[in-house]
């Protein structure tokens, strides 16, 4: 068994200045240096200064094959010409009118060429922000208090929108159960107590973590009809980046509302919930008092951002840059799933064209490796993280950067090369880490 420290030793000599950033980021960043959960690392993760297609460079010239992508958002990849374009020229027009735009009105209207459920539209900063205005819309709208969400969902850490029971966050009003149950949701809405249900696209825990049968997501629309619940799709990943029409397009149904976040702008910040105009017009000025729906924010539709989602949502019809990313990601799943059967691990690769990794016994092999290789309780054990975490370091230092050692989202600039370096790095990394005893299988 070798060392394992020798690997964070390894890790530091080729990162000194990154190291040299997060001394003083952990004086100021509350969450170990980190500004984000999932940046949180040991030692740390690298401090970039630049990125382009699907690649990225660090403080001390380190270069990856990178699969976080802005979390997934930048499903054209990084500093696409056409939207750096749009930012450069929009950023000698202004950065922030603080007023009404044109820009602002041809961005809404190509994206509900794209979503025909969007009726109307409301900007926000964020996809996080654009599925609390939808809790409080379909409330106003429904007179109703009650949200229902499914387990293992992620829609942002606020308080009705984190896993139930998180600290510090109020969720009396939330009802949390398992997806693939349209018998067990019809019971819970039979109360007529529930405004709304929200689901993630694609599946749970980054559009498919764990598994949401499609039929599941077919059901949802009528599910909710009957008993006079709204039903919002959270698309804040899966919009532009399953299809040009999103998750809804892909299995065919009509939500009540839906929400969307950065892949429409081009990877700013940006969101966005749109959704039938009945519902929507809680939002009017026109509303009645005690049902209408104020809503502020400084970056609504911030004109940057609005130049970039045009651009963006210029390239998105047609599908060209989904098609390329799902074949890049079927590719390094194929060929990933090929290398663990070939050398006997016990790990799988599952997903769309965003890949996730499972380490663990084996429950099924199925021909269709978009399939989970495991049941849920497998997939989502949290004594698996420390292993992640530790495949995502060897990742690292062999160039390739992960989200976290569990996923890796693909864009349309991810070209066969990237992938079969990264399915060598992977193998590398599975093979020092039984090496080293990290890896008990």
């Amino acid at each position: 068994m070798s060392n394992p420290d020798a690997l964070i030793e390894a890790y530091r000599r080729k990162h000194p200045r990154s190291a040299e950033i997060h001394v003083r980021a952990r004086e100021l960043f509350p969450a170990q240096g980190a500004t984000h959960f999932s940046r949180i690392h040991n030692p740390f993760r690298p401090y970039i200064v630049r990125a382009a297609g699907a690649r990225k460079w660090d403080v001390d010239g380190n270069e990856y094959v990178d699969y976080v992508l802005g979390h997934g958002s930048l499903v054209l990849g990084h500093s696409h010409p056409a939207v750096v374009e749009a930012i450069q020229r929009q950023a000698a027009l202004g950065l922030h009118y603080g007023d009404n735009h044109e820009l602002e009105v041809e961005w809404a209207e190509r994206i509900r060429g794209l979503m025909p459920a969007a009726e109307r539209i409301e900007f926000c900063a964020s996809g996080q922000e654009a599925n609390q205005m939808g809790i409080r819309v379909a409330r106003a709208h429904s007179g109703r208090r009650k949200l229902l969400k499914f387990l293992h969902n992620y829609h942002g850490w606020a308080d009705e929108l984190a896993p139930k029971g998180s600290p510090g966050a109020l969720d009396d009003q939330v009802t949390v159960i398992p997806a693939n149950d349209p018998a067990l949701v019809e019971r819970h809405l039979a109360s007529g107590e529930f405004a709304v249900v929200l689901v993630e696209g694609g599946g749970g825990r980054v559009s498919g973590r764990v598994p949401t049968k499609v039929e599941f997501f077919q059901a949802l629309p009528d599910l909710c009809r009957r008993h006079g619940t709204l039903l919002l799709l959270d698309e804040v990943v899966t919009g532009f980046r399953e299809a040009p029409g999103g998750w809804q397009s892909v299995v065919g149904m009509t939500p009540d509302l839906s929400t969307i976040g950065k892949a429409a702008s081009g990877g700013l910040a940006a969101g966005a919930l749109l959704g039938r105009a009945d519902v929507m017009s809680v939002l009017s000025g026109a509303a009645p008092a005690d049902r209408r729906v104020v809503h502020g924010g400084t970056w609504n539709a911030v004109p940057i951002s609005c130049a970039a989602g045009i651009a963006a949502c210029s390239l998105y019809p047609g599908g060209a840059p989904q098609r390329a990313a799902r074949a890049a990601a079927d590719r390094f799943r194929r060929d990933a799933n090929a290398m663990f059967r070939r050398i006997g691990a016990n790990a799988r690769c599952y997903g769309r064209s965003i890949v996730h990794l499972y380490l663990g016994p084996i429950d099924q092999d199925p021909a269709d490796d978009t399939e989970a290789p495991a049941a849920v309780d497998r997939l989502m054990d949290p004594a698996k993280t420390p292993l992640h975490q530790r495949l995502d370091l060897h990742l690292l230092v062999r160039g390739v950067a992960s989200m976290r050692g569990e996923a890796f989202c693909f864009s349309a600039a991810h070209d066969e090369a990237a992938v079969s370096s990264t399915v060598a790095a992977l193998e590398e990394s599975i093979a020092a880490m039984v090496a080293e005893g990290t890896l008990p299988f």
